[in-house]
């Protein structure tokens, strides 16, 4: 073999190698990946059985434990569309009625979220970006009401 051969030969191999580690990198990421979506969004085009976030406000008078005294349904709503949640995790301390929180987990084919995670909004004037983006969108969004929290990481 000569030593043109030999080169093409190792560095087709390091070409492989480096095809092979990049597509297993991709499809750990895309696992590992929740995309965001308001409840109007999940309403309109539902993910299928990927993980997603979803954000909005808990409805008043949702919250409920059931009888196993593990799992916890509430609704939360983007004031257009409204999403029943389920959920057999701690709530964090901030979850209330009226809440911005951020759930994450699967819509089950029945239309009931199961969120693996809950995430509460941590003082009265944050909501995520992407909560006060899709309040904004839906046209509920009032920065402009003296009292009322500001909304979005950079105060707009």
């Amino acid at each position: 073999m000569t030593r043109k051969k030999r080169r093409l030969y190792m560095l087709l191999l390091a070409l492989v190698g480096l095809g092979t580690a990049t597509a297993l990198t991709l499809t750990a990421f895309q696992e590992n990946v929740a995309f965001f979506f308001s409840p109007s969004d999940l309403a309109t085009k539902p993910p299928g059985d990927k993980l997603v976030r979803v954000g909005g406000l808990v409805e008043g008078g949702s919250v409920e434990k059931v009888d196993d005294g593990i799992t916890t349904r509430f609704t939360i709503t983007d004031t257009a569309h409204s999403v029943k949640i389920s959920t057999s995790r701690p709530l964090p301390d901030l979850f209330r009625e009226g809440q911005g929180v951020l759930v994450e987990g699967r819509l089950r084919a029945d239309g009931v979220f199961v969120a693996s995670e809950v995430l509460a909004k941590h003082d009265e004037n944050y909501m995520p970006k992407e909560v006060a983006d899709a309040l904004k969108a839906s046209g509920q969004f009032r920065p402009d009401v003296p009292g009322k929290p500001v909304y979005g990481a950079e105060g707009k």
